[in-house]
């Protein structure tokens, strides 16, 4: 066979080959998902998609960068933090079970003591597709103490809110935090006690006589002994001890008084 046929019938052979699918990039493990809460968990979502913490930095004014479970940490000393829910502040999530950069959503409203309306990024995937922005979803505290250390959040596949209890960190305040600002820590942080470190050294003793050396230096006390007199003896003590006889006559006792 001659080039020319061969090369057609090489181009017919292609032609009738259906054309392969293109090869679409794997979306990152979603923030927020769970095997209660997502059960498409680890599919694949076609890019470009919008992650939670440039969303939450532009919504919120709070310049922090950065994996999420970082900004709770970053925020010491440079944002106020706290543990109770406020307009344009920050919740950061602590890193939880397929979460492990953790999450942060801004606040848009607060409804009541227990329920509040977010606005994040990445947490439910929208018309099967994750990296999405949701604006007033749902969350309440479902902590004990209804201090806001653990939620439930709206997620979207569920029409409704996720079953997980997600722990929070707390909340990051788009303010400098005051001088005197004492922070309200979540009854976990039994926070590690500060050691004591002494300033005194080893030689602290340097230069001082000891109380032995000053009390050896001064001139000894001379004891004085007091020598108490001996009582004079009666003269009817004396007769009776020459006479013990007379101590038993008192007659005559009174009778050798007069004769002496």
């Amino acid at each position: 066979m001659s080039p020319a046929p061969l090369r057609l019938a090489l181009l017919l052979l292609l032609a009738a080959v259906p054309p392969m699918a293109q090869a679409r990039p794997i979306a990152p493990d979603p923030a927020g998902a769970s095997d209660d809460d997502a059960s498409d968990f680890g599919r694949d979502f076609a890019l470009p998609y919008i992650q939670c913490v440039p969303y939450a930095r532009k919504v919120s004014g709070i310049q922090l960068y950065g994996d999420a479970h970082t900004w709770w940490d970053q925020a010491a000393g440079r944002y106020a933090r706290g543990t109770r829910p406020k307009v344009g502040a920050v919740m950061a999530f602590r890193p939880y079970g397929a979460m492990q950069l953790g999450h942060v959503a801004a606040v848009s409203r607060i409804v009541d003591s227990r329920t509040i309306l977010l606005r994040h990024a990445n947490w439910s995937p929208i018309d099967g597709r994750r990296g999405q922005p949701e604006d007033n979803v749902r969350a309440v505290d479902v902590s004990p103490d209804n201090d806001w250390s653990e939620v439930r959040v709206w997620y979207a596949p569920l029409g409704g809110l996720g079953t997980t209890h997600w722990p929070v960190e707390g909340f990051i305040y788009n303010k400098k935090p005051l001088a005197n600002e004492r922070l309200t820590m979540l009854a976990s942080a039994d926070a590690p006690k500060a050691t004591y470190t002494s300033r005194i050294g080893p030689d602290f003793l340097k230069g001082i006589v000891p109380e032995t050396s000053r009390t050896a230096a001064r001139k000894p006390l001379t004891a004085r002994v007091v020598v108490k007199a001996e009582p004079k003896p009666r003269e009817e003590d004396r007769t009776l001890a020459v006479s013990p006889s007379l101590a038993r006559d008192p007659i005559g006792r009174i009778i050798a008084a007069r004769v002496r």
